[in-house]
């Protein structure tokens, strides 16, 4: 049996791959910062534990706890939609804060164990956004593409060690509550700057359009699963039909 551990596993595309790897007798590592009850169906292959990327004691403590894993999915993150000029630096920080340095410190504490087996999968969920940019998501972006960065230099230092990384990009997916969030932390920021005003909502407008492509959670959930057991998957795996048309 196969050992699968994920960061942000309590909501959105982090509790859908925890569910489906579950439902293929995978033993799962559900990591959310703060753990919940009935969130995942209970199983003796099932282990639930705190984890805060953000923390170097947490992430160290999480994957002491966790034992030895083969997969590691690096899907907590935090997201943001405004202009830069109204964005506070201190939220800039925060981005890459999680995104970023969050990704970072969780595989380098799980790089010993890969390290001393010779095997070990890393999969980091980025955004198709990387591939092509949209307006007022110019931090979001940047702490995006600095994980797709990350990782394709990171691949290269591992590959001797029999270790191996994947990103998958997920595309819009309105059905999570990552974007309800984001404009949440919008609100509480005050908006969007009044320059700025008409031209967001022309904007937000245009991503509410009927009928354009979307990504659905089983779109990256399957795209997760593909990067975990296709040896022959490649190192981008787009998810979803708007980030699959991104790639063309």
């Amino acid at each position: 049996m196969k050992t699968i551990l994920i960061t942000g596993a309590s909501s959105g595309f982090g509790l859908d791959i925890a569910k489906y790897f579950l439902a293929r007798d995978w033993k799962v590592v559900a990591t959310m910062r703060s753990p919940r009850e009935g969130l995942l169906p209970a199983s003796e292959h099932l282990v639930v534990l705190p984890l805060d990327v953000t923390d170097d004691e947490s992430v160290s403590k999480a994957i002491e706890a966790a034992g030895p894993i083969d997969v590691l999915v690096n899907n907590a993150g935090i997201g943001w939609l405004n202009a830069l000029e109204g964005t506070p630096m201190d939220v800039a920080g925060d981005l890459f804060e999680t995104n970023v340095l969050g990704t970072m410190r969780v595989t380098q504490a799980v790089l010993p164990q890969f390290r001393g087996r010779k095997s070990g999968m890393i999969i980091n969920v980025t955004s198709s956004v990387t591939m092509k940019p949209l307006p007022l998501l110019s931090a979001y972006t940047a702490s995006k593409a600095a994980v797709n960065a990350f990782t394709e230099s990171l691949a290269l230092e591992l590959a001797p060690f029999g270790i191996d990384v994947k990103i998958v990009l997920p595309g819009s997916a309105p059905d999570t509550s990552f974007g309800k969030t984001a404009l949440s932390r919008l609100q509480q920021q005050g908006g969007f700057p009044e320059a700025y005003a008409e031209f967001a909502q022309g904007v937000i407008g245009a991503m509410r359009t009927p009928n354009l492509p979307k990504t659905l959670p089983s779109d990256v959930v399957e795209a997760v699963w593909r990067a975990a057991t296709d040896p022959a998957a490649p190192m981008h795996l787009p998810a979803g039909a708007d980030a699959l048309a991104l790639a063309v």
